[in-house]
């Protein structure tokens, strides 16, 4: 009672003209949390001030508004400005914190929201380290006109240090979590705000909690928001393997149109033609025939269960017990959390994995070069860098096979994650390409006997021809894929170009320094097409929404 009397006094302080809104697109991909320097600046408290993007930057701070600030408040310090959130500390006069979760404009907040204070709410009585919610508002129809969650503030620090022992108990919490079981797939919802949004959903054996639609982004991504589609909750692994896929295919039938593709570093191999979506429309459509083969047999792995959707550092709070050992204490945003059968959620998480190391690719325990301290600087900077990343990788890979070890063979196995990998690409939003699906496509089809079964023919086939113009194709994608990687590198840059404040106008500079020696080495026929679609001006991305 007391901490929601707290929040209920938070919410009439907090400021009358806080708005929300619509956001045209922030990329549908999951952004990593933006984390740099927070300003403390009474003039930046409701500003984005975590850093910068090289391209469409003002864009990029457009979709997420600043909100104004009230002379009545004085104890909002803003803690971080993730990928959907802008978060707050709010410290009340006799001393109790808790934390407050603004959403930037961004796909149904209202969907979004429910999901999330629902799933938190349902792990914390489940025994795992989430935040309390205080409270929540899913509509803007408020006094503050935004939507908004008021939650525990877990003191603790990063997860950093001693990065075996929080490896060992992230590990014992997936395994604990993915071994509850659901009713269906989706994400999940208090059943009363199901009802109070016209949804219905599938309730859990505690009748508070239901399944619902699937939260996750690329099912609402832009235009795909105002499509009457399935999504969820899928009562089969079948139907959660092609609703992304349909989706998809709807959206294309409705607003589909020949683009260029979206990564313009890519738009050379592409000889800089629009491609058709017609194309992609094609490949979707073989890929629904064979999803009911990509199930696997062992009927433990149909089940639905649920997993953390961004597991990274910035996420887990850890702090020392009194006997001096590092403990998780908290398991933060679990915005977009969906439920689906575990070899749809199989994976290394992004920040853990080191796949493309070799050492780390056999399962190699990592060591330091016995001459580690006789290096210099740069040296030895790279072989820590590089024992750190495989420490994490390896740790997590070992620790899974002892206590998840069903989710240790979902991700160990070459065809479960060719199966993941199909669903993914199948209900990514379309933007200009589609050969990264027709490659999997292919490789499902070389596979086939193993997915169904001798002598069962595959329902798609492909041209010797077509298979190598693809393979050719993919070849040269992974090569501009490389020099883009490597010129993120160069100038600084991190997931969709952002860079932090303090390094912004040098990666201008370098990014600037860039296109003009490129532009200027080019033949003169293709110098003008060349500086129309350099990779790191600004562009127009309402088509690919």
């Amino acid at each position: 009672m007391h901490s929601l009397r707290h929040a209920r006094l938070a919410f009439k302080l907090l400021p009358v003209s806080l708005r929300s809104t619509y956001l045209s697109s922030t990329r549908w991909q999951l952004p990593r949390r933006a984390f740099s320097s927070i300003s403390d600046s009474p003039d930046d408290l409701f500003n984005y001030t975590s850093g910068h993007w090289l391209v469409n930057n003002n864009l990029r701070l457009a979709e997420r508004k600043p909100l104004s600030t009230s002379q009545d408040i004085d104890t909002f310090v803003k803690l971080a400005e993730g990928g959907f959130n802008r978060t707050f500390l709010i410290t009340m006069l006799d001393g109790f914190s808790m934390v407050a979760r603004i959403p930037y404009p961004i796909v149904p907040k209202l969907y979004a929201i429910a999901s999330e204070v629902a799933t938190m709410r349902f792990l914390r009585s489940s025994g795992f380290p989430v935040p309390e919610v205080y409270n929540y508002s899913l509509l803007s129809d408020n006094a503050a006109n935004t939507e908004y969650i008021f939650m525990e503030y877990m003191s603790g620090t990063k997860s950093e240090s001693d990065i075996v022992s929080v490896l060992h108990q992230l590990v014992q919490f997936e395994s604990r979590m993915m071994s509850i079981p659901f009713p269906a797939g989706g994400s999940l919802y208090y059943t009363d705000d199901l009802v109070k949004i016209g949804k219905t959903g599938i309730p859990l054996n505690d009748k508070r909690f239901s399944v619902g639609p699937d939260a996750r982004v690329h099912m609402w991504f832009g235009r795909r928001s105002q499509l009457d589609v399935d999504r969820g909750p899928y009562t089969s692994a079948d139907a959660a393997l092609v609703a992304a896929a349909c989706k998809e295919l709807a959206y294309l039938e409705k607003f589909g149109q020949p683009l260029l593709p979206f990564r313009r570093e890519r738009r050379e191999t592409y000889e800089y033609q629009k491609q058709l979506p017609s194309d992609h429309v094609k490949n979707l459509e073989r890929y629904l025939p064979i999803a009911p083969s990509l199930i696997p047999e062992d009927s433990t792995l149909h089940r639905f269960c649920i997993r953390h959707p961004d597991l990274q550092p910035s996420n887990i709070i850890v702090s020392r017990s009194s006997d001096s050992q590092l403990k998780v204490v908290g398991l933060l945003d679990w915005q977009h959390a969906s439920i689906l059968p575990p070899f749809l959620l199989a994976g290394v998480p992004g920040h853990f994995q080191n796949y493309d190391d070799p050492v780390s690719q056999v399962g190699i325990p990592p060591s330091l070069p016995e001459n580690v301290n006789e290096l210099d600087e740069p040296k030895r900077s790279h072989e820590m860098e590089l024992y750190f990343n495989r420490l994490v990788h390896f740790h997590y890979v070992h620790n899974t096979q002892k206590h998840n070890k069903l989710h240790y063979d979902a991700f160990s196995d070459s065809v479960s994650m060719l199966v993941c990998r199909l669903f993914g690409q199948a209900g990514t939003p379309w933007e200009g390409e589609t050969n990264d699906l027709k490659n999997s496509l292919i490789e499902a089809t070389e596979i086939w006997g193993t997915l169904e079964g001798e002598g069962v023919p595959c329902p798609v086939v492909f041209e010797t021809e077509d298979i190598r113009e693809t393979e050719e194709l993919s070849e040269r994608l992974q090569t501009a894929d490389e020099i883009f990687e490597g010129c993120g590198k160069m100038i600084g840059f991190l997931t969709e170009t952002w860079v932090p404040n303090e390094d912004y106008e040098k990666a201008m500079n370098a990014a600037e320094l860039l296109k003009q020696r490129v532009v200027s080495a080019v033949p003169e026929e293709v110098r003008a097409v060349t500086e129309a679609n350099w990779f790191l001006d600004d562009m127009d991305e309402k088509d690919y929404s």
